[in-house]
């Protein structure tokens, strides 16, 4: 089983991290790039061996919202082919 993130973990993984919590902290850390970590699912919450990440920039002016809007368009772009990369390998 795998699983997204919407951060680049290990960073803002774990208990109560997901959705627009993540990007809150993303942006209170004051983060030059966030993203979407894809990595196997294991009884440890967001602990599992990552497969794939991808990357996008952030401005200092961007909102929550905008970092939301950016990660989204992330796993929209990538997340069909890196479960294509995934099922190939079975």
């Amino acid at each position: 089983m795998v699983n997204i993130h919407p951060s680049l973990l290990p960073k803002y993984g774990g208990k109560g991290m997901w959705g627009h919590h993540v990007h809150e902290a993303v942006k209170a850390a004051g983060e030059k790039e966030t993203g979407l970590t894809v990595h196997w699912v294991t009884p440890q919450c967001d602990a599992g061996a990552v497969i794939a990440q991808r990357r996008v920039a952030l401005s200092p002016e961007d909102t929550a919202d905008d970092i939301a809007r950016k990660e989204h368009e992330l796993e929209m772009a990538h997340f069909p082919r890196i479960i294509e990369e995934i099922l190939s390998q079975l």
